[in-house]
């Protein structure tokens, strides 16, 4: 249950970075919500991040495939 804490208030953490203007409270709070992120996935159950693992390499290797061509057709 804490984990889930943790990576709601890492959520929020970093919606509210994104809103906000001024650049100093913007870096503190994504620093912050990174930390909380990663406190969040260190105290959650295996089976969940080893699903967020799995998402994580499908989405950055359908980006590197696209970026790379190798996966479209170039006739």
């Amino acid at each position: 249950m804490s984990s889930l804490v943790l990576l709601l208030m890492g959520f929020v953490t970093f919606f509210l970075a994104l809103n906000t203007q001024d650049e100093i409270h913007r870096i503190t709070a994504m620093i912050s919500g990174t930390i909380l992120l990663i406190w969040g996935l260190a105290l959650a159950p295996l089976a969940f991040q080893l699903l967020i693992e799995i998402v994580s390499v499908l989405a950055a290797f359908s980006v590197c495939m696209r970026c790379l061509g190798c996966g479209y057709n170039r006739d």
